[in-house]
């Protein structure tokens, strides 16, 4: 739920958001706009309910499309969506002005640096499994950050990110970062807790390879640091080797 412009926190941070349309990158959009942020973004194309919320929280560029002349007032940070390509002319002009330029994993890392970071992974059931541990910490009074891909039953947003929350639960997408970044989403949030379901093959026009795919889950779980944890479904073959 967007804060009333009086309650929010006040800062002086800018962030602009290239393809703010996507249901991941509207999410954050409001989240950061409840922390106090100064919010702009983008898009060509943006469907309904994201559309609505956006008008409602005052985010809804005033056109679609792309417009470079938006990053001349040089926000502290752009975020970059999938849905964007790597020409688009928004992504060269912050290029040109050599701006931070983030993909949403990325930035969810940055905002999440101080936290204990839980990362549901898989290829199958991510969403689910995430739900779940949303409605336990939930029921049990825990203050936690999220991140989830689907609308969940009791929660307003998608995505919840405050200062003081302890621990943040990421659902953990194998899929590219973004257009300028091959790397999958999940290894970017740099999990200290992580949970795989299984293993089928997915994203087969990223991942032309079975083996290549299975590679994306064991650096997942290789790249936990010392003393992290991993949780596993044993009946998974794949996951067992």
């Amino acid at each position: 739920m967007t804060l009333p412009p009086r309650q929010r926190p006040m800062t002086n941070k800018f962030i602009h958001f290239i393809a703010i349309g996507g249901a991941a990158m509207h999410n954050l959009a409001l989240a950061l706009h409840s922390k106090g942020y100064n919010v702009t973004g983008s898009d060509d194309e943006i469907k309904e309910t994201f559309l609505s919320r956006l008008k409602a929280a005052g985010l809804l560029p005033e056109k679609e499309g792309w417009y470079p002349e938006k990053l001349e007032s040089k926000p502290e940070s752009v975020i970059l969506g999938m849905h964007a390509r790597a020409d688009n002319p928004e992504l060269i002009r912050a290029k040109e002005l050599g701006l931070k330029i983030f993909s949403f994993p990325e930035y969810f890392y940055e905002q999440s640096k101080d936290k204990t970071r839980v990362v549901i992974g898989g290829s199958h059931g991510k969403t689910t499994i995430t739900s779940m541990i949303m409605h336990v910490l939930k029921t049990c009074g825990k203050d936690f950050d999220y991140m989830v891909g689907s609308t969940v039953s009791g929660f307003d947003t998608m995505v919840k990110l405050t200062e003081k929350a302890p621990v943040i639960i990421l659902e953990g997408d194998e899929y590219l970062s973004s257009p300028i970044d091959r790397r999958p989403k999940f290894h970017l949030y740099q999990a200290h807790i992580g949970l795989l379901s299984g293993i089928a093959w997915d994203h087969i026009n990223v991942f032309p390879t079975f083996e290549n795919y299975v590679d994306q889950f064991a650096k997942f779980a290789n790249d936990l640091p010392d003393g992290g944890t991993l949780i596993y479904y044993k009946g998974d073959v794949e996951l067992q080797k």
